[in-house]
């Protein structure tokens, strides 16, 4: 289940109809809210999204990992 203050099916709903190409980044160490409650079922349910993990990330990866979490924005948009 996806953590959200929408509710689940709201968001589902809402992430399936993106189409526009989608960047998920997610700490693997986040205990907040975990990568397999948010990060992995957000990049499955975009269609074409990619899923970067970042290793031993906390909830807050772009303060903590700015220099892997920049990487693979750069990465992304240079694709």
């Amino acid at each position: 289940m996806i953590v959200s203050p929408l509710g689940t099916k709201i968001l589902e709903k809402i992430l399936s109809r993106i189409d526009v190409p989608t960047l998920v980044i997610h700490g693997d160490a986040d205990r907040i809210v975990p990568l397999s409650a948010s990060g992995e079922k957000t990049a499955k349910l975009v269609k074409g999204a990619k899923l970067v993990v970042i290793n031993g990330g906390p909830h807050c990866i772009t303060w903590t990992h700015a220099d892997e979490v920049n990487s693979a924005l750069l990465n992304f948009l240079k694709s």
